[in-house]
């Protein structure tokens, strides 16, 4: 895939998101922005997790994506949360319980399911968001 950007990214430091469960932080995003076009840039940070994400540096979104945490609600361990990229509508695709693959439903930039819900980066950063 080629790399389109007519900016040469100048991320600073934008803000966080906490996500609790009973008011314990289990991880965080951090949100990153561009001094020049303010595109926006998420890291996510899970405590506990000591794997390696699956991008390192500042990932890329597609023009027509918006930065989301995704939750699953039929999780109780520290995986219960993820970073995601989300479409207006369509699908995502997330493992679920026992590697079990499910296709959510996306409708309005948001996850349509009774197990799974999600909301917008944008709309929580500098804030706890209770999961």
């Amino acid at each position: 895939m080629m790399d389109t950007e007519s900016c040469k990214h100048q991320p600073v430091y934008f803000g966080v998101i906490n996500i609790n469960i009973d008011e314990r932080t289990i991880g965080s995003v951090d949100v990153w922005r561009c001094a020049v076009c303010k595109k926006r840039f998420c890291e996510e940070k899970q405590l506990g997790i000591e794997e390696l994400a699956e991008s390192v540096g500042m990932p890329k979104i597609a023009p027509d994506e918006k930065w989301a945490v995704s939750v699953c609600k039929l999780q109780r361990s520290k995986y219960r949360w993820k970073l995601v990229r989300l479409r207006e509508s369509g699908y995502l695709v997330h493992e679920c319980l026992d590697e079990h693959v499910v296709k959510l439903q996306i409708v309005n930039y948001a996850i349509k399911d009774d197990q799974h819900w999600s909301f917008l980066v944008d709309d929580h950063v500098n804030t706890a968001v209770e999961i």
